[in-house]
């Protein structure tokens, strides 16, 4: 059950460089001094990557533990 662990961890680990990556683009975006509107923009354009990228994390995380269970 080693390729589950791996297999999970590096999907898990994509899932968090996706979570990093939506917080430095809407950080950037509220630096740059946009208005409410080019803002929110922005913020709903990367609710579903950050939601994506939240169930790759938490999907490998369920990988890891299930080959742990089962190895």
């Amino acid at each position: 059950m080693d390729w589950l662990i791996w297999g999970g961890a590096v999907v898990s680990f994509i899932g968090l460089f996706g979570l990093v990556w939506c917080i430095a683009k809407v950080w950037r975006a509220r630096s740059q001094n946009l208005t409410d509107d080019e803002l929110r923009d922005v913020v709903r354009k990367m609710v579903p990557l950050n939601m994506g990228a939240l169930l790759l994390s938490v999907l490998g995380l369920m990988a890891v533990i299930l080959g742990i269970f089962l190895g």
